[in-house]
């Protein structure tokens, strides 16, 4: 049995502004390319610095989430790219609006220029169809117990999937 790659694209987010697509969905993972919080219907950037661009990149994600059957609840991880890294506490407190619980795994990075002079770009993987998210923890994990600084307490969350 062969995996299925489905494309996955929706007239409610902007169109790519190169060659990509909006998402692929494989098997039940939706890998949803960088987004940038562009006007669907001028295809520009929308006006309002930081703060306007982040909630439209967030809307506009949520768009392409919806579309390959997933959404915020069930993103895996994130990857954030700003033009400036002093920016990160406005784009956090807006994330939030969108993630607000369980949150995803993230990093986020200052880069030298985004596509169109976008100030932030969102990149998620995803889970498509039902899930389950249980958290659990993990005491004295292996290399543990050495003495050292590092923790050997941690919260796993656990995805199930149907």
């Amino acid at each position: 049995m062969s995996i299925i790659r489905k494309l996955i694209t929706t007239s409610k987010a902007p169109k790519p502004v190169a060659p990509y697509n909006q998402a692929v969905l494989v098997d039940r993972t939706l890998y949803v390319s960088g987004v940038i919080g562009l006007d669907k219907n001028t295809m520009r950037l929308v006006d309002g610095g930081i703060t306007a661009q982040t909630r439209q990149t967030l809307q506009n994600l949520g768009h392409i989430l919806e579309a390959g059957g997933s959404s915020f609840d069930r993103v895996i991880k994130t990857t954030i790219l700003l033009q400036n890294m002093s920016d990160f506490s406005t784009v956090n407190c807006i994330y939030e609006e969108f993630f607000t619980k369980d949150y995803p795994a993230r990093c986020a990075y200052q880069v030298a220029a985004l596509p169109l002079g976008a100030q932030v770009e969102i990149e998620a993987i995803a889970i498509s169809g039902p899930v389950t998210t249980v958290i659990g923890s993990v005491d004295n994990a292996a290399g543990c117990g050495t003495g050292g600084p590092i923790s050997c307490k941690s919260k796993i969350f656990y995805t199930i999937f149907f």
